[in-house]
């Protein structure tokens, strides 16, 4: 019997890593094209080991390190505190939902519910955050307009709803605020949850760049993911005027395809080391919905 539940766990091992192989190769493949020369790639196609290391693309890339360095920085500025905000106002919103001797809590969640089946429309949520909140060309422009998401709340209802109501009542007999309860007690109990929405919203926010389109004039305030774009569109432009040249022009090596990849890299490097820290709750949160309703 032993023996079975050995070779057992070994198979159930190989399928581990074959399948941790198929997700890891495309980013193996992503590094090693980023560091191929494009005429290697036009001439052989793309290979897992280049023959030699061609830097031009992160060259192409950095070669304003200054813009790259500030982008960064507004992206992280913009994607931590806003998760941070955007976890507490939707935790504060979600518990009195949850609260059995809360007569509204229904009422309430289906008018939040019922702002999921249809958005306000581009041109007035434009004139909404422009004209009415002053938020254009800002960095809170990142921020606050994104602060509550509907199915969020939800999720943080439905969870906090599954926490023993005993333990609110308890608090009570011995004098705490609902404001104790919440930040002492519930909080505490809720890290499956809140770890899960937050790295939802965290890559959101890391890969915005519609928001920087629509709403940003100023260079300074572009984000990563915006800034790698005008860059890589710069890169095609030339890449395209250098077709159009006579012999000799046309022939330059302008680092296209390499440079997509070279931004994959740049653009999610750092997500790749934030996810270890929400994995140990992630799984958890994940089935909250499925399993507490």
């Amino acid at each position: 019997m032993g023996g079975i539940l050995m070779k057992a766990k070994y198979f159930i091992h190989v399928i581990f890593i074959v399948f941790s192989a198929i997700f890891i190769i495309p980013f193996l493949y992503a590094i090693s094209i980023s560091l191929t020369s494009e005429s290697i790639i036009q001439e052989h196609g793309y290979k897992l080991i280049p023959p030699y290391l061609d830097f031009i693309a992160y060259q192409t890339i950095f070669r304003n390190l200054e813009e790259i360095v500030r982008a960064y920085g507004v992206t992280i500025f913009t994607t931590f505190v806003g998760t941070f905000l955007s976890i507490l106002v939707m935790a504060l919103c979600a518990y009195p939902l949850s609260r059995p001797d809360f007569k509204w809590r229904y009422p309430l969640t289906f008018i939040i519910f019922f702002t999921m089946i249809f958005g306000g429309g581009l041109i007035p949520t434009y004139i909404l955050i422009t004209q009415y909140y002053g938020l254009g060309n800002t960095i809170w422009v990142y921020i606050f307009p994104t602060l509550a998401n509907a199915f969020h709340i939800i999720i943080f209802r439905t969870f906090f709803a599954g926490l023993p109501f005993s333990l609110i009542e308890s608090a009570k007999l011995d004098g705490a605020s609902e404001l104790k309860i919440f930040f002492q007690i519930i909080l505490p109990l809720s890290k499956p949850v809140i770890a899960t929405i937050g790295l939802f919203n965290l890559l959101v926010r890391w890969n915005e760049w519609m928001t920087a389109l629509i709403y940003i004039r100023d260079s300074e305030l572009y984000t990563l993911q915006f800034l790698l774009q005008r860059i890589l569109m710069e890169v095609e432009f030339i890449n395209n005027i250098a077709d159009q040249l006579p012999i000799g022009f046309g022939t330059m090596d302008v680092p296209t395809e390499t440079v997509r990849f070279a931004m994959a890299i740049v653009a999610a490097g750092p997500m790749l080391f934030v996810f270890p820290f929400f994995q140990k709750y992630f799984a958890e949160g994940l089935t909250i919905g499925g399993v507490k309703g």
